[in-house]
């Protein structure tokens, strides 16, 4: 399977990890144009070769329209604000550079369309774009962390974080070409160091804070950190999103056949450091007795939208559930309660992602007595879960199963397709399924191997 592997020493950001696919084979013209697909103008791409402590790296940036007071951006970037002060975010460089020429204000930039950006218009210009499925949705996610952090440090619901920097149009580049350029070069694993942070303080609109700034460290709870002697802030909102929503795991480099290695250029270029991010690519060789250095599982924020409910017909709960889970809900399940004057009551709970979350409150409203609904994000750890088919005496069964790390862990045949042949054949449903679980036993070694070789 085809893993990266994010070597973090000099931090990260979004221009970074697009330098370091560039460098690692990503062709420039056919990013150029995959990003045409979005509705987004007035911007342009750059490209050129750079040395950062005497190592050849990428540097990748973005130039925005009627631009002048300043270079193309090193937008590494643009957060921790949601006014109209751009003293911190997109008009410096990303955080490896802040040079004095990027001390002045960029006040021209007020009244463009793209300085401010609410989560639901990036969503929209994403969605109605001809990308793959997979760029689109993990591209909303990425965002959708910037949204939660951005919400959390300013005491609002994520929904109505209106992106001023991180919304702009370099932003957006950075994410979703970050996204595509995983694609492009089959990547199906995700793998990040430790973080190295940087020391220091920033300036920010709401004033001088430490480093990580807020928004960044609240995307990074949970995720290894660690800060030198070298001061600046060394990894962006931006960089500290599309890591945390992608990589299953933050550990130092484990063993790896690596194929490919690629740098990515930060601005600036201090002494005796080298301010480039790493990108190895390759496949991990770990022995089967060596779980702990492959990713487990998979770390992601859903939503959780629950509701009391004891006035509603039951035949209505049923009916509910299916078209919930059609319309793209994780789970639906329902939880007896006693509420007020002791009157027994349902708990509604759905699970979803973001995405989705539209569309599922207006089913709840419209098919259920509610005259409210609470919701909340929170994190989850999934195990990777796979389909195939074994064949049984009965026919072909559908089967699901998960893996911890290389390893296959949980099988279950699946029950519709069980219950069909059981009819067919009039025998028992568990004669079936355990029919479905044996030929899978048989076949376990072989999809195994087939699955890691990607």
């Amino acid at each position: 399977m085809q893993t990266l592997y994010f070597d973090c020493f000099a931090g990260i950001s979004g221009d970074m990890i697009i330098g370091a696919l560039l460098d690692l084979g990503l062709d420039f013209k056919t990013l150029e144009l995959e990003l045409k697909k979005l509705s987004l103008a007035g911007y342009q791409l750059g490209l050129k070769r750079v040395l950062r402590s005497q190592i050849a790296a990428t540097k990748f940036d973005v130039t925005l329209a009627n631009d002048h007071k300043h270079q193309p951006h090193d937008h590494n970037e643009h957060s921790h604000k949601h006014n109209n002060e751009h003293s911190h975010d997109h008009n410096h460089p990303h955080s490896h550079e802040h040079d004095k020429h990027h001390d002045h204000s960029h006040e021209h930039e007020h009244n463009h369309e793209h300085s401010h950006r609410g989560l639901q218009e990036i969503y929209s210009i994403i969605d109605n774009s001809t990308l793959s499925d997979w760029v689109k949705e993990t591209s909303k996610k990425t965002f959708y962390r910037l949204a939660i952090a951005e919400g959390k440090i300013h005491n609002i619901p994520p929904e109505q974080v209106h992106f001023h920097e991180v919304g702009a149009i370099d932003a957006i580049v950075d994410i979703v070409g970050a996204c595509i350029g995983f694609e492009l070069l089959g990547v199906k694993n995700f793998i990040c160091s430790p973080l190295h942070v940087g020391r220091g303080f920033v300036n920010c609109a709401h004033g001088r804070f430490p480093i990580p700034a807020p928004a960044t460290l609240e995307l990074l709870k949970g995720i290894p950190t660690y800060s030198t002697n070298i001061e600046g802030e060394l990894v962006t909102p931006t960089g500290a999103a599309i890591v945390s929503t992608i990589c299953n795991e933050f550990i130092p480099l484990p063993q790896m056949r690596v194929e490919r290695v690629g740098y990515g250029a930060g601005g600036r270029d201090p002494k005796d450091f080298p301010n480039v991010l790493r990108l190895l690519y390759g496949e991990l060789t770990q022995n089967d007795n060596s779980l702990h250095q492959t990713p487990l599982a998979k770390n992601e924020t859903i939503t959780v939208i629950e509701a009391n409910i004891d006035d509603m017909n039951p035949q209505i709960f049923g009916y509910l559930m299916e078209c919930l889970l059609k319309q793209g809900a994780l789970d639906v399940f329902y939880t007896p309660i006693y509420m007020k004057k002791n009157r027994p009551g349902v708990l509604l709970t759905v699970l979803t992602e973001q995405n989705h979350f539209e569309n599922i409150t207006a089913t709840l409203f419209q098919e259920t007595t509610t005259l409210g609904l609470r919701y909340y994000e929170t994190n989850r750890r999934t195990l990777a879960r796979h389909s195939t088919q074994v064949t049984t005496a009965f026919g072909l069964v559908d089967v699901k199963f998960a893996c911890l790390g290389n390893k296959i862990i949980n099988v279950m045949p699946e029950y519709e397709s069980c219950s069909s042949l059981a009819q067919k054949a009039n025998v028992a449903l568990a004669l079936v399924q355990t029919a479905a679980s044996i030929a899978f036993e048989q076949q376990r070694e072989t999809l195994q191997q087939e699955f890691y070789k990607g």
